[in-house]
């Protein structure tokens, strides 16, 4: 684990003592260890810009959309100008957390959205590493003059970034928002709205698998102190998992009888989502949302992969349990990476090829583990 405030700085292997996290505020505890400068940073970068750009990566889930609408309530407060990007739209099923569609879609007007982040003084990333993640966008973020921040929670961030908040063990990239939101409102003053709390909650919510994995003791502290400000948990799950359409779940269903294969000679479970099953169940962005997790709900699987055609390639969606890194093993034959139990990437090979690659592939890193 590291926790990284600006290109020079970079500390490696702090411990956190359950305790420590229960009594203190989590970002104070690292900057007490490491010695290193605080949100203060971000807060002068904050404070010397008019006009804030925050970005999301490709293909948005919850923990980006919330950390983006959590964020842009925040910044709001203290009088800024606040612009919300991401590569792609987001899912249907998480517009109750962007209500007014503030938030843009560069694929939709690359132009227009190009010379609005030329315009900025400060961008903040969150919820990715590299700008790899938000396609072409990343192009446009890194020919900017502005300052640029990062917020995230995956391990080995670019260097691109001035200012870097990376904490690979934190729940989400919206529990680590909500501590340095905590630490901005004593440095710059401002509130965070309901709509902020609300989305912040849902990312955290969405990315631990609804409290099923990632979690830390400060995860639960951020859960009940935005309850007992009136966060409602039971409507947030309402509106995340009790708003499919029907051909979603009917998708759902042919994935887990028809088309999910088991490997127990690996105790890994595979799901090929083609271009043909989307369109024989109308799919729309999000439909597969978590299909990836049900397969290790079997008792004997620790490794389960869904493979989506996408257009020209295949998006490569990995989990795991017990000791079973994804991370490697998608860093070494999926051109991607991510946590330890759940990382992505992609594939440039037929879909009716993936099934055969998948299993040499996790023969090969299996053995190579030993």
């Amino acid at each position: 684990m590291y926790f990284i405030v600006n290109n020079r700085t970079k500390v490696k292997n702090i411990f956190f003592p359950c305790n420590i996290f229960l009594n203190l505020h989590p970002l104070n505890y690292i900057n007490k260890v490491s010695n290193i400068a605080d949100t203060s940073l971000l807060a002068g970068a904050i404070s010397k810009a008019e006009d804030i750009i925050l970005v999301g990566h490709i293909n948005p889930d919850g923990d980006s959309i919330g950390s983006l609408m959590g964020m842009k309530g925040y910044l709001e407060t203290v009088g800024k100008k606040v612009t919300p990007i991401v590569p792609n739209p987001y899912p249907e099923f998480l517009g109750f957390l962007d209500i007014e569609k503030e938030v843009l879609a560069y694929s939709n007007e690359p132009e227009a959205i190009g010379e609005k982040v030329k315009g900025a003084q400060l961008i903040i990333c969150m919820d990715f590493n590299s700008l790899k993640r938000i396609d072409t966008l990343g192009e446009v973020i890194a020919d900017a003059a502005a300052e640029k921040a990062l917020i995230d929670h995956h391990p080995q961030p670019d260097t691109i970034f001035n200012i870097v908040y990376s904490y690979p063990q934190m729940s989400s990239t919206c529990e680590l928002t909500y501590w340095v939101i905590k630490d901005l409102v004593e440095i710059l003053g401002g509130s965070m709205p309901m709509h902020s709390a609300i989305a912040l909650y849902t990312g955290m919510m969405t990315d631990t698998n609804n409290f099923g994995n990632s979690v830390l003791p400060s995860t639960f502290k951020m859960a009940a102190e935005l309850m007992e400000a009136g966060v409602d948990k039971e409507w947030i799950q309402k509106m995340v998992y009790g708003g499919y359409s029907a051909d979603r779940m009917r998708l759902m269903g042919y994935m887990l009888y028809q088309n999910m294969k088991l490997i127990p000679e690996y105790n890994a479970a595979v799901m090929v989502l083609t271009k043909a099953i989307k369109e024989q169940y109308n799919f729309s962005d999000g439909d597969s949302e978590g299909f990836v997790n049900l397969a290790l709900n079997i008792k004997s699987v620790k490794v389960s992969a869904l493979f989506t055609e996408d257009n020209g390639f295949l998006r490569v969606s990995l989990r795991s349990k017990d000791d079973f890194s994804v991370n490697r093993l998608s860093r070494a034959y999926f051109n991607g990476g991510g946590h330890e139990r759940a990382a992505g990437g992609r594939l440039y090979i037929p879909a009716g090829e993936v099934e055969e690659y998948f299993v040499k592939s996790l023969g090969q890193f299996i053995e190579s583990e030993k």
